[in-house]
């Protein structure tokens, strides 16, 4: 790839305000016929970047100016322009999020991390999980479950004890949130083309809200979750960090604890 006309936005943050003024000044800011963007800040900024300009067909390039940096590459103001023809490329599909509520109203989000559920009060949700029009589990009683796409499994999916997915694995991962009941349920690989319906059982006594990355829909009786084919974002990453072997090398890291 050939880049020269990059456009930088940044979080609020002081660093990444920082790093904005920096490059700004060094290479310009293309607001109009940029090729490439440059986001600063950390994963959160970076998946509101992605949603603010997944539909523009300009590739994304992230630089850590914030706490967690997963999706971000490393900063740096240097040779920025030698830097981004060197990057590797990774597509991007979200998944598209349809939740009606019981008011009757429908919403549509979309998620490139996860579409997660999540119970609104003390009371456990009750959910029955359908999958291409087949009922897979009759009622599952949780905190709440969640749908992630590859990479968004080292995210919420991970600490819900999710599995990790290789960036390229044609899956979705299906996590329940504190399952209480079937207690050893432990979730599914599903098939990444795979339609999933979320029902909410009890629904007036059990609130239940969905969210799709930053999206959230309260009071839902039934969300369906499908990935999205007709959209996709093109993420950049430096050769030796590429998305792909973050994922794998999250698979090994292992805490001072153990």
């Amino acid at each position: 790839m050939r880049f020269s006309k990059p456009l930088f936005t940044a979080s609020n943050v002081p660093e990444a305000q920082a790093g904005l003024r920096e490059l700004t000044k060094r290479y310009g800011n293309a607001k109009t016929d940029a090729d490439v963007i440059v986001a600063l800040g950390g994963d959160g900024f970076m998946l509101q970047t992605l949603h603010k300009y997944g539909r523009k067909g300009v590739p994304i390039f992230g630089m850590n100016r914030g706490s967690v940096g997963f999706l971000m590459n490393e900063y740096s103001s240097n040779d920025l322009i030698e830097r981004l023809d060197l990057t590797q490329s990774q597509e991007l599909y979200p998944l598209r999020m349809k939740a009606k509520t019981a008011k009757g109203k429908a919403q549509v989000a979309h998620a490139f991390n996860e579409v997660s559920l999540l119970r609104e009060t003390r009371q456990a949700a009750k959910l029955r999980i359908s999958i291409d029009g087949r009922v897979r589990l009759e009622e599952l009683i949780c905190d709440g479950a969640l749908l992630s796409t590859a990479a968004g499994s080292t995210a919420y999916n991970l600490s819900a004890h999710g599995p990790i997915l290789p960036i390229d694995a044609p899956l979705l991962a299906l996590t329940p949130i504190s399952a209480f009941r079937p207690r050893r349920w432990r979730g599914a690989l599903l098939p990444r083309r795979c339609e999933v319906v979320f029902e909410i059982l009890e629904a007036d006594k059990r609130p239940v809200s969905a969210v799709a990355d930053h999206i959230e829909v309260r009071e839902v009786v039934s969300v369906t979750v499908a990935e999205d084919a007709s959209m996709s974002v093109t993420m950049l990453f430096d050769p030796d960090r590429s998305l792909e072997e973050r994922i794998l090398a999250e698979q090994f890291v292992v805490d001072a604890q153990g």
